[in-house]
């Protein structure tokens, strides 16, 4: 029987295809990926390959950006279930008719949202460029912030600007458990605590250290510390190990009855599911050209500041 990393290699040359894998994949398939990171930096990366199928193991946001960004090429998502919980908290009539309401505000997008968001946004951002986006915007300017409450609330204290933010929030983020948290601070004092501004105010609190995913893992590998609690999606955990082999890393305890902190979308894609999508080119993430050219704009225009 071959092997199933063998018979994704094969499939990939046959394809001529390009694997991405965000950071919150299970190791065998970050493992199996050419492109791992996060979800912006990936969709970049296979942009400018001469590949001509993406098969993007995240989640259905991510595929959607590479495929707004690769319009020429077969965008594949192993399992078109997985979806993300802060994306599904801003439907897009009722943001639309909230944006209605503040005429005079730009909108700047966190990038995990619908191709829909991003076309009524007038920027996207990411974790790592968020700021510099909302300094771009003149002070007089109001601006919406969406779709997660808890990177906004962040931003907004961190650079002292009120922003009209909208109700959302990622499930795996909010779910962190500030008791546990101190408790396992003082059993291990000297770790670092390191999370991701999509945390609760009540947990960032605690944090030495705050920033993206990849702002995360190039942390650990320039601090001197041995151990660090690591308070966003566990797969990150996989990359930091095989970065710094020397070092631990204790992932922060969730506020449930569970022990583990992983994102239940996903952790919906595995080997067989990226195999067989490969195999038969489906699920495709697809639309039409005027979605597409519209959720473009803001993220040229993020890019071009940043």
């Amino acid at each position: 029987m071959p092997d199933i990393f063998d018979e994704i290699a094969t499939l990939k040359k046959q394809k001529n295809a390009v694997i991405l894998a965000h950071y919150y994949q299970d190791g065998d398939i970050q493992d199996v990926a050419d492109f791992v990171g996060d979800s912006l930096e990936l969709s970049r990366k296979a942009a400018t390959t001469d590949a001509s199928m993406i098969v993007f193991a995240g989640v259905h946001f991510m595929a959607e950006t590479a495929k707004i960004l690769s319009p020429s090429k077969k965008v594949l998502l192993p399992d078109l279930k997985a979806g993300c919980s802060l994306a599904s908290s801003c439907p897009p009539d009722l943001f639309g008719r909230f944006k209605a309401r503040h005429p005079e505000a730009a909108v700047i997008s966190y990038i995990n949202c619908s191709a829909e968001i991003k076309a009524l946004s007038d920027y996207i951002c990411t974790s790592s460029n968020a700021e510099k986006i909302l300094r771009a915007i003149h002070e007089s300017r109001p601006i919406i912030f969406a779709p997660d409450r808890n990177l906004g609330a962040y931003l907004a204290k961190k650079i002292g600007r009120p922003m009209i933010l909208w109700n959302g929030s990622c499930v795996v983020h909010e779910i962190f458990s500030e008791k546990k948290l101190v408790a396992l601070k003082t059993r291990y004092p000297d770790a670092p605590v390191i999370a991701h501004p999509e945390c609760e105010e009540p947990v960032l609190k605690h944090a030495d250290y705050i920033g993206s995913t990849s702002g995360l893992l190039k942390f650990t590998q320039a601090s001197p510390a041995r151990q660090f609690i690591v308070v966003t999606e566990s797969g990150i955990l996989h990359q930091m190990k095989k970065a710094s082999p020397d070092k631990d890393f204790i992932p922060a305890p969730p506020d449930n009855a569970c022990a583990c902190n992983d994102c239940p979308y996903m952790k919906l894609n595995t080997l067989e599911k990226l195999r067989d999508c490969l195999a038969h080119e489906t699920p495709e993430i697809t639309m039409s050209e005027d979605l597409r050219a519209r959720a473009l704009k803001p993220l040229e225009r993020m890019l071009a500041i940043s």
